[in-house]
């Protein structure tokens, strides 16, 4: 669908975006470098081809990683958002408000994979609030993470 929307930005609301138009291919890359860039196992990213990109709050700072690649980030917290090269841009999948519909379909760079990476789904699983210790110490957390949807202004004027 054309006329499809979603909106994302960075953790702390300072950056923030819109695709108008059908995202294309998403994808996980397990290359080094995207290692490297996300400060995780994987990469997931999804290509804008097509759809219209537009910044809505913020500029992202870019780090060229490689002779035909950049990076682009948040510069105040950090939230890897792009990646650049000279076919096109892509979005990270996770900075994206919606994310759960945003299905990778291929991973590359296989060859860098982390031997572990397969086994993680098959560790014991548990809800956060299951740990004790956890539960007391987030019922007096507030969060200052952006939600996921567009605010007019970012930060609120009043935090606890």
């Amino acid at each position: 669908m054309a006329d499809e929307i979603h909106a994302g930005g960075c953790q702390c609301g300072a950056v923030r975006f819109r695709v108008e138009g059908k995202l294309a291919d998403a994808s996980v890359c397990h290359c080094r470098m995207c290692q490297k860039a996300s400060g995780n196992f994987y990469l997931p990213l999804v290509s804008v081809r097509a759809a219209k990109l537009v910044w809505t709050r913020g500029e992202r700072k870019r780090f060229q990683s490689s002779n035909a690649v950049w990076r682009g980030f948040c510069g105040d917290c950090g939230t890897p958002l792009t990646y650049e090269a000279p076919d096109g841009m892509a979005l990270a999948i996770a900075a994206f408000d919606e994310p759960d519909g945003i299905v990778p379909v291929i991973q590359w760079g296989i060859e860098a994979k982390l031997p572990y990476v397969d086994h993680v789904s098959a560790l014991p699983g548990e809800e956060t609030m299951a740990d004790g210790e956890a539960a007391s110490f987030l019922a007096y957390l507030v969060s200052y993470q952006h939600p996921d949807h567009d605010t007019e202004t970012w930060p609120p004027e009043e935090r606890r």
